[in-house]
């Protein structure tokens, strides 16, 4: 039986996978939203991301045990190949029988896989945008992705600002769209 978050996922990868196979051989060092990184720094951000999931999440890893094997450039000389190979792998940890179940330690402390993966799903969406926008592609996200990234970032989005990892939210106008509002929590105008 299909689970809505495994299909959430599948669906922010396919959709960041988009964006990582129509980047141009120039846009490489272009600039994003993300203010700290061009475009290879971010697919590099994301990348990165989807390789932690199979040790912690198979393997039982700690954060600890990983250490700074994953640090720097995880792209090498094919950044999309890299990006396929780990999104590939990514789902397939999260998709074994029972890995939404298990505890994951977490550089913030233990976590369910499912929890895990949700923060990363809305993680990904936004970063879809991100990466959208810095190459001139289509930047509007399926609704279902920005309705599950909505729940997903609302309960911990008053925070994010302190963190300095993301700008403060902007003013959001009456009546604004459910993507506006995503993007407007994680400190992006859209």
């Amino acid at each position: 039986m299909p689970d809505p978050l495994l299909d959430r996922h599948a669906e922010a990868l396919r959709l960041f996978g988009e964006h990582v196979h129509a980047v141009s051989d120039t846009q490489w060092d272009a600039p994003t939203p993300c203010s700290e990184w061009n475009v290879r720094d971010l697919v590099n951000h994301v990348t990165a991301e989807q390789l932690w999931i199979p040790p912690l999440v198979t393997d039982g890893r700690t954060v600890e045990d990983i250490g700074s094997t994953l640090s720097g450039d995880v792209l090498g000389t094919d950044p999309v190949a890299a990006w396929d190979r780990a999104a590939a792998e990514s789902h397939a940890a999260f998709e074994i029988p029972g890995a939404l179940d298990r505890t994951v330690r977490l550089s913030y402390g233990p976590a369910l896989g499912s929890a895990y993966c949700s923060e990363l799903t809305a993680d990904c969406v936004v970063h879809a945008w991100d990466l959208a926008r810095a190459i001139g592609a289509d930047d509007r996200l399926p609704d279902a992705l920005v309705e599950f990234s909505l729940k997903e970032v609302m309960p911990y989005a008053h925070g994010l600002a302190a963190t300095g990892m993301y700008d403060a939210p902007p003013e959001v106008p009456a009546g604004a769209n459910a993507q506006t509002r995503l993007l407007a929590l994680v400190g992006r105008k859209g």
